[in-house]
């Protein structure tokens, strides 16, 4: 496969209800799209950088910046998408970056010969169950609303992000509303510290789950003092960045539970490692999400088919977050997706309403 060069497409779109987390709130989304273009085919990807470097260093600017001044350039020789991370890995960081290249081109490539994006990861499954992640809102009983809506549309898990002040209390009035048979987990996004032990402590008498990331992110060795306090399972998010860190995490006893989000990892295919990795281990794993548009949804939703995949993860329908997507809208049923089963992604972008949202495109030659 000869590379052509790349689209570099930004697309604005705005989040039904403004989603807040212990490091912000987001009510629109500024998009980057990635088109490889390839002698066989054009593939797809969706980068998950956000505006402002707060859930990684990563940040949109940033990353069109490294796209075109460095590691596009670097793409000159590569001719599948296995070649990336080996082309990329004398430049230190920006995994969000490197995954919509490897991803775009595996796309390109799997269109190419007619395979499906999931059946190249190790699908097992037709359909994944929808989990939802709710955010942070100003009252109790406003959440309580929020949950409940979501629990009559079928999500078959509900994640409460917490932080301090907005925590146990909270996820109290959720179990005394909705019950004990709501699969219910937590996610505090680095908001704790290891002196706030006890008080997390009182979230095992919810029968949580697990709860995600209470602390920072490289702080592994106060998560696992962490997981000797606490009966909830201690689940990683931000500090997993490669299947080595996941190795180490789990050695160290610092997680029971691992969420794979592909671009805080570097690409799919590092992300297919970790759950082989995870699995050998006996390590739970589910799919977190980045608010991605039908696009980054697709290839979430194949790599949550895996087998490993024990746990709902956060691959929720396009409406969650999108009035319109830009493709064909994901809808539930029964509170589950079904795996996408077309050459590459299984979907592309519909190019009216593509358009509709762009606001620049640039090409960039390999």
């Amino acid at each position: 496969m000869k590379i052509e060069g790349f689209e570099l497409r930004r697309i604005a779109l705005s989040i039904v209800s403004p989603f807040r987390t212990s490091f912000g709130t987001q009510t629109e989304r500024d998009i980057l799209l990635v088109k490889a273009v390839t002698d066989g085919a054009e593939g797809w990807a969706e980068c998950v950088t956000l505006p402002q470097p707060v859930y990684s260093p990563e940040y949109m600017e940033g990353s069109v910046d490294v796209l075109k001044r460095y590691f596009i350039p670097a793409m000159a020789d590569v001719r599948d998408a296995s070649g990336v991370a080996p082309a990329l890995h004398k430049f230190k960081g920006h995994p969000m970056s490197k995954a919509v290249l490897e991803t775009a081109l595996l796309d390109a490539e799997l269109r190419a010969e007619g395979r499906s994006f999931a059946r190249e990861l190790g699908s097992v499954h037709e359909r994944v169950p929808c989990g939802v992640s709710v955010g942070i809102m100003d009252s109790v009983p406003e959440l309580l609303d929020a949950v409940g809506g979501y629990i009559n549309e079928g999500y078959v898990r509900i994640k409460l992000k917490i932080e301090p002040g907005w925590d146990v209390d909270v996820v109290r009035a959720v179990r005394e509303k909705f019950g004990d048979d709501v699969l219910l987990q937590v996610d505090a996004n680095t908001a704790y510290t290891l002196r706030d032990a006890r008080h997390l402590a009182k979230l095992d008498d919810f029968d949580l789950l697990l709860i995600e990331q209470p602390l920072e992110e490289e702080d592994i060795v106060g998560h696992a003092d962490l997981a000797k306090m606490l009966k909830t399972p201690i689940c990683l998010d931000e500090s997993v960045t490669s299947a080595q860190t996941a190795a180490a995490a789990i050695r160290l006893g610092a997680a029971s539970v691992i969420n794979i989000k592909p671009g805080r990892v570097g690409g799919y295919l590092e992300a297919r490692r970790i759950h082989d990795l995870a699995a050998a281990a006996g390590v739970p794993v589910w799919c977190g999400g980045m608010l991605e548009t039908g696009l980054g949804r697709a290839a979430n939703i194949a790599l949550a088919s895996l087998p490993g995949f024990t746990l709902p993860g956060d691959v929720s329908a396009s409406g969650r977050f999108y009035a319109t997507d830009i493709t064909e809208p994901w809808v539930m049923e029964d509170g589950h997706l079904t795996v996408p089963t077309g050459p590459g992604l299984g979907v592309t972008p519909i190019p009216e309403v593509l358009e509709e949202f762009t606001t620049s495109v640039e090409w960039v030659a390999a």
